[in-house]
């Protein structure tokens, strides 16, 4: 046996998997029961239950070598799932278990996924031989390794999913410095000219994942506030070198944050668009409301985001007084052909009038569509028609205003 190594197992988990292997080691009348983890060459013995002599050699976090270990012997072939007297078995007698910690009497069962993937052994040992040891008590191990698979599963998936994401994420952070920004313009649906440009993160194409999604992962193990500062201090490069305002988005519990409010007040803020979005839920609107008072003192504005995609965004209205709110693109896309959506639109933007806030429709992808919108009194728009999101250098070269004729 060797050195510890943390167990990999769950609280909750160990607790239940206590319980079953006390089962198997009371039930058999030996001196020690355990589960381990088989891991490339080694075996962690990750819950124990052991009594006398026995707990002195098996602990919780020991390891040794699997092609030394009876477990892998018994997953080989070379040793029986059972063995009564271990003193009777030369293959077992050669292995260093044999001698140290002495064990005479062994069953072992492999305790395998869903998937059918190995996860390790339920064993049960004792230092004295057991010709009582059968059949029938291996058909109880394998029982108790079935339910023991049960237990471990959810959180070994957890697990996993959450090494899945920190091996994308992880990367990126620390050797990019966060996702690639790119800009696309916000545009006077008056006169076509750019008033300003939204920031917007990309991650690489390979993940096949939307960026809210991306964030959304980073925010589910833990990463979310400093990927989102991250995409704001790059984003935030753009202020001083483009005309206009820049829309910068961040979710209400990263804008609460002393380092994100630490970041934002270093920027021109009165060149600055504040976007929360609609999606976002705001656990502590009182704790967003004076983060964001004295950015707003200097000059901020602060916008609503993907209004119209749900329920959420007239709350952040009432009790935000936004300054903009931007119309969701699923309410934009084709509402010169949709009488619905056009009243929809004329509705939010007669709500935005009464509320002193202005009004730009995202989304945008067609001339008629940029007209009818201008038509319902929306003040500015955004989306291919006037430009696809690209690098900062797009938007220092772009001078000639969209066209939107009159409706």
């Amino acid at each position: 046996m060797a050195r510890r190594t943390p167990s990999s197992v769950d609280l909750g988990a160990e607790q239940q998997i206590s319980d079953l292997l006390r089962t198997a080691k009371d039930s058999l009348r030996l001196s020690v029961a355990f589960l381990s983890r088989l891991d490339g060459e080694t075996q962690h013995l990750e819950v124990v239950e052991a009594s006398g002599p026995a707990a002195l050699f098996f602990r919780e976090g020991v390891t040794q070598n699997r092609d030394t270990s009876f477990c892998q012997a018994i997953l080989d072939g070379r040793l029986p799932a059972v063995i009564p007297d271990v003193a009777k078995n030369k293959v077992a007698m050669s292995l260093p278990s044999s001698r140290i910690p002495r064990i005479r009497s062994y069953v072992s069962v492999p305790v395998r996924l869903s998937d059918g993937s190995l996860y390790g052994t339920f064993c049960a040992a004792g230092l004295t031989s057991d010709q009582g040891l059968t059949t029938r008590d291996h058909a109880l191990m394998e029982v108790l390794a079935k339910a023991a698979a049960l237990v471990l599963e959810p959180g070994l998936r957890v697990r996993e999913r959450r090494e899945a994401i920190e091996a994308r994420l992880l990367p990126l952070m620390d050797i990019h410095r966060g996702p690639v920004i790119v800009y696309q313009p916000i545009v006077d649906l008056m006169t076509g000219l750019r008033v300003g440009a939204e920031a917007l993160s990309r991650f690489p194409a390979e993940w096949g994942m939307t960026p809210d999604l991306c964030f959304a992962e980073a925010h589910s193990v833990g990463l979310g506030h400093e990927l989102e500062i991250l995409a704001l201090r790059r984003a935030a490069e753009a202020v001083d070198e483009v005309s206009g305002y820049v829309a910068l988005n961040v979710s209400p519990a990263t804008l609460i944050r002393e380092d994100c409010r630490a970041l934002l007040a270093t920027l021109p803020l009165d060149r600055v668009l504040l976007e929360l979005s609609e999606h976002d839920p705001v656990e502590d609107y009182n704790g967003l409301l004076v983060a964001l008072d004295p950015m707003r003192r200097s000059g901020m504005r602060l916008a609503i985001d993907d209004v119209g995609a749900g329920f959420s965004s007239l709350r952040h209205i009432v009790l935000t007084h936004p300054d903009v709110i931007k119309l969701d693109r699923s309410i934009v896309d084709g509402v010169s052909r949709d009488d619905v959506l056009s009243t929809l639109v004329r509705s939010l933007v007669a709500f935005a009038g009464s509320a002193g806030a202005r009004v730009v429709a995202e989304g945008i992808e067609t001339q008629d569509d940029a007209v009818w919108l201008r038509g319902l009194g929306v003040d500015y728009g955004q989306g291919w028609f006037f430009g696809r999101p690209g690098p900062m250098s797009d938007l220092l070269s772009a001078s000639t205003p969209a066209h939107v004729p009159a409706p």
